[in-house]
């Protein structure tokens, strides 16, 4: 018997059945009662209104299927790995980004040991109490990269990807060089390659404990042919496949937008270019984390596929900083108050500068925000209130919306004129239709 090499399905598009089942489970387990995902005439699926939503109603709250903080921010801003509150406190995140900073820059010594202070909670700061966050948990693993707000958040990120993708000694993955070595290339090149990682991860780490689970419950039968556990094993690598198999996907090398200091006659030699450097990523990835049962994972046209996902659906992850309130607190203190307040925080105020107010910033893919088609006139948009201080996806509706109606976001500024967001738009492989560009274009 010749065998075949077997491949995943990269797009849900052609599994209407499987894909409906998946999200109507996906929209209960939200309690997300006033939506559904069904198919489009034009685009594959959309999510539609299952009730009526008057301007500024909170259409859907999602959970991240897998999301990270850019590598560039974290100096800034200390926050879960898992689900990206801000942690420590007031005077942990104040202090730990002066200090970092300041490492090898000729500032005031006086200065740095307040800040190191600061950091080690060894210095406290006017009313800071008044804006208290969860303690800082670390890693399960020992490594000194990412921290948790609680032993819950750990636990769960730890089971879900972190543990094969931990640099600490209590890492599952098959080299902690070489997971080093592909953790630098991505920070060198495009982090987006530490989220298909996690995404690869997460695959890797439910098909085991599906297997698992399936192993305990058939022991009784010892006699199985090789061959059945082979097609058993690869329906259980399906099964967790199938988050990711729900995703609108397309090669990140045929995707990416072409720079605007790439020639267009240089466009084949460009794509060639990212591909290249997706297969660079992929070999680092694979000598960290292999796993010969979960192969077709580890194929570049999954790989790819992954990552050109993300390019076409993820959301910007932000959650707003503590310390801009802090500072905006202390500014609203009465005057005689104030003046006495200052001559604490005023230095370290100048210290951050206009850095005071930065977010936690970083990417997320979202499975329901994902289905959401784009209209250059939208009826809904993502948009973080004062009470959303973690990394769901907060979608709001900015008109009313009836019972049935397609719920759309803008993928792009909507405000630029007809040819610039169509410009914009063909990176996504699709001609918006929407009632204002056909207008437009008429």
């Amino acid at each position: 018997m010749v065998k075949t090499r077997r491949r995943l399905m990269i797009d849900g598009e052609d599994e209407a059945a499987t894909g409906d089942e998946y999200f109507d489970e996906l929209i209960a387990s939200k309690q997300s009662d006033g939506i559904q995902v069904k198919p489009t005439n034009d685009y594959g699926k959309g999510v539609y209104a299952d009730m009526d939503f008057k301007e500024g109603d909170l259409v859907l709250k999602d959970q991240m299927l897998v999301g990270m903080q850019h590598s560039s921010n974290k100096i800034d801003c200390l926050v879960c790995g898992c689900c990206f509150s801000f942690i420590g406190s007031i005077e942990i995140q104040i202090g730990r980004k002066l200090y970092l900073q300041g490492l090898g820059s000729p500032k005031d010594v006086c200065f740095n040991e307040k800040s190191e202070l600061l950091m080690h909670e060894k210095l406290e700061l006017p009313y800071s109490k008044k804006f208290p966050l969860p303690g800082v948990i670390n890693c399960p693993g020992g490594c000194k990269e990412v921290y948790y707000c609680s032993k819950s958040c750990a636990q769960a990120d730890w089971e879900f990807s972190h543990s094969l993708l931990c640099t600490g000694e209590g890492s599952k993955s098959l080299s902690q060089k070489a997971l080093s070595k592909f953790i630098q290339h991505a920070n060198e090149t495009n982090d987006i390659f530490l989220l298909a990682a996690k995404a690869i991860s997460c695959t890797i780490l439910k098909y085991r404990k599906l297997k698992t689970t399936c192993d305990k419950e058939k022991d009784k039968k010892k006699n199985h042919i090789s061959d059945v556990l082979g097609n058993r094993n690869f329906s259980l690598l399906l099964k967790s496949w199938k988050p990711l198999l729900m995703g609108y996907k397309r090669r990140w090398w045929d995707c990416i937008a072409l720079p605007d200091d790439v020639d267009v006659s240089d466009e084949d030699s460009f794509r060639m270019q990212i591909k290249q450097l997706a297969f660079e990523s992929l070999e680092l990835l694979k000598a960290a984390i292999l796993d010969e049962e979960c192969l077709p994972l580890f194929s570049l046209e999954i790989y790819g596929h992954i990552i050109g996902m993300f390019e076409l659906n993820n959301l910007d992850l932000v959650v707003a900083t503590p310390v801009e309130d802090y500072f905006l607190y202390i500014d609203d203190l009465p005057e005689a108050e104030k003046k006495e307040i200052n001559e604490i925080t005023q230095p370290f105020l100048d210290a951050l500068g206009e850095d005071y107010s930065v977010c936690c910033q970083g990417t997320a893919f979202f499975p329901l925000q994902s289905c959401m088609n784009h209209s250059c006139c939208p009826n809904a948009k993502a948009f973080k209130r004062d009470e959303d201080r973690d990394g769901q996806a907060t979608i709001l509706a900015c008109k009313p919306i009836k019972r049935g109606e397609e719920i759309t976001i803008s993928y792009i500024d909507e405000e630029l004129e007809l040819e610039e967001r169509r410009a914009l738009l063909a990176d996504y492989g699709f001609i918006c239709k929407c009632p204002r560009c056909v207008e437009e274009e008429a």
